[in-house]
């Protein structure tokens, strides 16, 4: 057998590579397969209670029903007819059973300033209704807090009202699984180190496990994508958090008033928003943080003309999310619940056939048109995974259009999953 390099040429490459692979297995491990909402819901934090949830799919069901039904309202937004009998049945179920995915309880922006004493009540006492709604089984799959942010005026304000609820939370017991917190207005990365630091010490206090807390990071500021130096510290800040950081959200309003964009302009499809987006979606490629984009003040109420161009609107542009590989956004009314659900469930229900069968000839070494790769059947199994994920597509579609178990979905998708699993 003919060959020149030696075991020792091997293993100078390896020695050589030693940093390489530490950072690649540490820093960028990919994505972990777990559910990934596909919305935030934002209310005052003096304004949740635990019928929260329920109150706003019976709100979003009658704005349905005003506007002659999910039926109608498919039709209107332009689905077709086979779209819509596949997507609206599972609108309304959505709807009845689980209409918010991830609900953000605001302090920040959404709360204002109402004076410490009334903060510290309000703090406490929403963590007494997270507590009380998981007690009787009416939670939010994800839930937690936006407190005001870092900077000098609001930092110590912020800092107590996350301690108070964190606090309060832990003492009425087990903090909920889906238990996320909101650093907003990041601008350094020694504001996410602070944060790290807050976290491992609130854990110590309350005798929480190591790296139980962790937080998503609003990308408002434009500090965040090119600073002072040069450098482009939301790449840095996702290595610098010790495993901390879920996800990255766009922040649409501050960050396009930061660049002194005119208000009437100011939206999530701007070119300077999507710049930002782009960026943000370089910085997080296979660190397993996820993106969320951001949101739209366009709400559907009023004149029905208005509703209906509001629904249209915030439905493209949850669409335009989904293509550019946002699987979350942000909303803010009750009434935008149904087009959340009906632009993303229409997103997987078109894209399924060909993924399915493009899974299904990958798998079976069919003969086909298009020879995808291990990668592209990567990327069609997580396709499909977020459809199953968010109700968008069942289990047995897959089991009949496949042959494969969501389990075995999932480990087709995130590979790594498996290997950890037998090692």
């Amino acid at each position: 057998m003919a060959a020149s390099l030696t075991s020792g040429d091997v293993a100078r490459v390896d020695a050589h590579l030693a940093a390489t692979d530490r950072l690649l297995e540490t820093a960028y491990p990919g994505d972990d397969g777990s559910r990934q909402p596909i919305h935030t819901v934002y209310v005052p934090g003096h304004r949740y209670e635990p019928a929260l949830a329920a109150r706003w799919g019976a709100d979003a069901a009658a704005a349905v029903a005003e506007a002659g039904g999910t039926i109608e309202l498919c039709a209107k937004l332009g689905l077709r007819d086979e779209l819509i009998a596949q997507v609206a049945p599972l609108v309304d179920a959505k709807l009845a059973s689980e209409p918010i995915e991830d609900l953000r309880i605001d302090f920040e922006d959404g709360y204002g300033d109402q004076g410490d004493v009334a903060e510290d009540a309000a703090a406490e006492a929403a963590a007494e209704n997270v507590a009380a709604a998981y007690r009787a089984d009416r939670g939010t799959p994800f839930i937690g807090i936006r407190f005001k942010c870092f900077e000098e005026a609001t930092r110590h304000r912020g800092l107590a009202t996350l301690d108070r609820f964190v606090t309060t939370l832990a003492q009425a017991g087990p903090l909920p699984d889906g238990l996320i917190l909101t650093l907003p207005k990041v601008t350094t990365v020694d504001q996410v180190t602070a944060m790290v630091d807050v976290c491992e010490k609130l854990e110590e206090a309350l005798s929480l496990d190591a790296g139980r807390l962790r937080f998503e990071v609003q990308m408002e500021t434009p500090q965040l994508i090119l600073a002072a130096d040069g450098t482009v510290p939301i790449a840095q800040l996702l290595h610098r958090a010790d495993g901390r950081i879920t996800s990255l959200h766009y922040g649409t309003y501050d960050y396009s008033a930061a660049l002194q964009i005119a208000a009437e302009y100011q939206s999530m499809e701007h070119p300077a928003a999507d710049y930002a987006k782009q960026v943000m979606q370089v910085a997080v490629a296979e660190t397993g943080v996820r993106l969320s984009d951001g949101s739209t003040n366009i709400i559907p109420v009023g004149d029905p003309d208005d509703v209906l161009a509001a629904w249209r609107l915030h439905a493209r542009l949850v669409r335009r999310s989904l293509e550019r590989g946002f699987y979350q956004g942000w909303d803010l009314h009750a009434a935008q619940l149904p087009t959340r659900f009906i632009a993303s469930y229409a997103f997987y229900r078109q894209g399924l056939p060909a993924a399915t069968r493009r899974l299904d000839n990958y798998l079976h070494h069919a003969d086909a048109g298009i020879m995808d790769e291990p990668a592209t059947a990567r990327a069609l199994a997580r396709f499909v995974l977020r459809g199953v994920q968010c109700g968008a597509v069942t289990e047995a579609e897959i089991q009949d259009a496949v042959g494969i178990t969501t389990r075995e979905l999932t480990h087709l998708a995130h590979p790594k999953l498996s290997r950890e699993e037998n090692a």
